[in-house]
């Protein structure tokens, strides 16, 4: 009797177990198996996106009994797909670091020779200014230069005296002594003149160029003796009763005499520029 009650309790209990089991079991078998009735449904292999794909079971990907073993088999490639895209980024980060800084680099380089040319150019300018300026003050030299060639055989006649003799004796009188000492007053401090001295007489001749080469003698004489005039300057000749060659209307010479003309060169009014536009004996300096 026991064992009669014994079956009927556990009846019950077997059968609701088994009737769980099964509704667990028959959606399984119906997903991993395929239908005998239709044999076409099923795709064939060739057209699976991925053969190792995980299936899906009752509850799809995500299985709420799965255990830390599955779940790590899933993960794991993904953690390994992770890691491998986080090399790539690391890696291109560091080449794009490399490639800034080799651009920054040649910029550095790039900027260094723009600054080392523009010097260059700018010195190159300087001497180009220096030499152009030297250029032009040599110039300047040389036209003064041509100025003082040209003009040193360049002389006017500034002034003119005429002493007479008496008797055509070789004395100077009161009156020619004046004479000649204003003419020797006025070139004190004078530069770039000569002294013409023609002695005149009215004898005819050979007497004639003797007495009057006396009178211009004399005259220099007197210049060198008394005022210190250089002989150099001094330009003498004997004409006798004949006229200097260019005088108009010249008529021959009556009375003895001598004819001083004061030769100014071109160059007489102005004092030679010193070297280097070293200030000249009037204290104003030279270009």
């Amino acid at each position: 009797m026991k064992a009669i009650a014994t079956s009927r309790v556990l009846f019950p209990r077997q059968l609701a177990v088994a009737l769980l089991a099964s509704a667990f079991a028959l959606p399984v078998l119906a997903q991993q198996t395929p239908s005998a009735t239709s044999p076409q449904s099923a795709p064939p292999a060739a057209a699976s996106p991925s053969i190792n794909a995980p299936r899906e079971g009752f509850w799809g990907r995500v299985n709420p009994f799965a255990r830390k073993k599955w779940v790590n088999n899933r993960v794991t490639p993904i953690k390994g797909q992770l890691n491998e895209l986080d090399e790539v980024n690391a890696k291109n980060g560091r080449d794009i670091q490399d490639v800034d800084g080799r651009a920054q680099s040649g910029i550095r380089r790039a900027q260094s020779a723009a600054e080392a040319a523009n010097q260059t150019a700018t010195s190159a300018g300087n001497q180009a200014r220096n030499a152009g300026s030297l250029a032009q003050g040599a110039s300047a030299r040389v036209d003064q230069l041509n100025s003082t060639v040209t003009g040193l055989d360049q002389y006017r006649q500034s002034n003119e005296v005429e002493v007479a003799f008496h008797g055509g004796q070789p004395i100077l009188s009161a009156a020619a002594r004046r004479q000649l000492d204003e003419l020797a007053a006025s070139l004190t401090g004078h530069k770039g003149y000569i002294l013409e001295i023609e002695g005149h007489s009215p004898q005819a001749g050979a007497a004639g160029i003797q007495s009057s080469g006396r009178l211009a003698e004399a005259v220099k004489r007197y210049l060198v003796t008394e005022h210190e005039i250089p002989v150099y300057r001094l330009h003498s000749v004997a004409l006798g009763n004949a006229s200097a060659a260019g005088e108009e209307n010249a008529r021959p010479a009556r009375v003895s005499s001598v004819h001083v003309r004061l030769m100014e060169n071109s160059l007489a009014a102005r004092e030679v520029a010193p070297p280097n536009g070293v200030a000249s004996s009037t204290g104003a300096e030279r270009p």
